[in-house]
């Protein structure tokens, strides 16, 4: 069964998060505060217990707060898909829970259509199985080398600490190489046509592969970004 973390400090939300959730078929285990979640995470890391699939987040709380319970939680995982919940007056707090590993984000107050199918969406990319007869595939980019059934990326022999999404981007990047991708395409490819969010979340985890990718962020070689239209990889074959 699909498993997933929910930590928000609010019953009547949390509840109807949980009741959600449960109806589309996810193991929940819930708690209310940012310490328990942390512990409820490293539990299921560390025994014999199913992992965690996803992480669903509240940013504001008491005590340890949302962002420092993502950053501690990809610190530890960089498979989990981890989901943020917000206030829109949080936009600034958003960024930051991007930038520090968090996959998506969800606005309050959000339908129970809108939660499940981002939730999903998450799940399929975090599960998703990167070759169906099991064989392996390599791509070579450059200094880059993209094996397909481990998915692991690597720079010049040494592999890149990447997110599932992550290793989404770069792998769609690759394997397109040269050709100019809008952020509609890039979004679709990796949330799927269903998202309900905006294309910012693009730029946001393009950043993030920036700081793992390039050897100055700042003068980005690899990543280029198409002025007004989106981004393209560019590395030798």
């Amino acid at each position: 069964m699909k498993k997933i973390l929910v930590c928000e400090d609010e019953d009547a939300i949390r509840d109807f998060v949980v009741i959600n959730l449960k109806r589309a078929d996810y193991e929940v285990v819930d708690t209310n505060s940012g310490e328990k979640a942390l512990a409820e995470f490293r539990k299921a890391l560390d025994s014999e217990e199913r992992p965690f699939d996803v992480a669903l987040l509240d940013i504001m709380m008491p005590g340890m707060d949302g962002i420092e319970l993502c950053r501690q939680i990809r610190e530890e995982s960089k498979a989990v898909g981890i989901i943020m919940l917000s206030a829109k007056s949080q936009e600034m707090d958003k960024v930051n829970c991007l930038m520090l590993g968090a996959d998506d984000y969800v606005t309050k107050p959000f339908s129970p259509s809108e939660l499940v199918a981002r939730v999903d969406a998450i799940y399929r990319r975090v599960n998703i199985n990167s070759s169906t007869d099991g064989s392996v595939k390599e791509i070579n980019s450059g200094p880059f080398k993209v094996n397909t059934k481990s998915r692991i990326i690597s720079k010049n022999g040494d592999s890149l600490e990447l997110t599932q999404v992550e290793y989404q981007i770069l792998e769609y990047f690759i394997k397109n190489s040269g050709v100019a991708l809008d952020r509609k395409s890039i979004l679709v490819h990796i949330w799927g046509d269903a998202y309900f969010g905006d294309d910012k979340i693009v730029d946001v985890n393009i950043r993030r592969l920036r700081m793992k990718v390039e050897n100055d962020p700042s003068a980005p070689v690899f990543i280029q970004t198409v002025w007004g239209y989106g981004y393209k990889w560019m590395a030798d074959s």
